[in-house]
């Protein structure tokens, strides 16, 4: 994989992060198996995941991403900064919230920004997965603080 921490796709992924760009098939597999596992992608394969992330010409994952060569077409370095933000092109790729406006957001989406919440009751109950808590300091993610505070009686 090359060293280019600044890999961010026209979507906003960071494909720096991402194990497509990987020589190395078992990884590879790995990452389609999670995909299948987390977000039920069936269509990838450790052959045809295999990605030479952005801002490269070379080969890309996704072989169906419309919102790549919309943005590439015209000019521009990421899909934030097009007048049609967001498209129809993008829903695949990114956050749903994107496509909300402010009410739709309060009465239908924040509800399910619980990750803090799960992190702190997992943290009281000496439940948290044991890789989190360096990986959250590490990658300083807001949900790094996850200490949960004693209660005055």
């Amino acid at each position: 994989m090359r060293k280019n921490r600044r890999m961010i796709g026209y979507c906003g992924n960071n494909c720096h992060l991402c194990v497509a760009r990987s020589e190395d098939p078992v990884v590879r597999q790995k990452l389609v198996d999670g995909w299948r596992k987390f977000f039920g992608h069936e269509m990838y394969t450790a052959e045809n995941v295999k990605c030479d992330g952005w801002p490269t010409d070379g080969e890309v994952a996704d072989k169906q991403c419309k919102a790549r060569p919309c943005a590439k077409k015209k000019g521009i370095k990421s899909c934030a900064l097009c007048d049609g933000f967001p498209c129809d092109k993008l829903k695949p790729l990114i956050q749903p919230y994107f496509f909300a406006n402010k009410e739709e957001y309060i009465l239908c989406m924040r509800q399910f920004h619980g990750a803090p919440n799960l992190i702190k009751i997992l943290t009281k109950k000496g439940k948290k997965p044991q890789w989190l808590e360096a990986y959250l300091k590490a990658s300083q993610i807001p949900y790094r603080n996850t200490q949960v505070r004693q209660s005055r009686k």
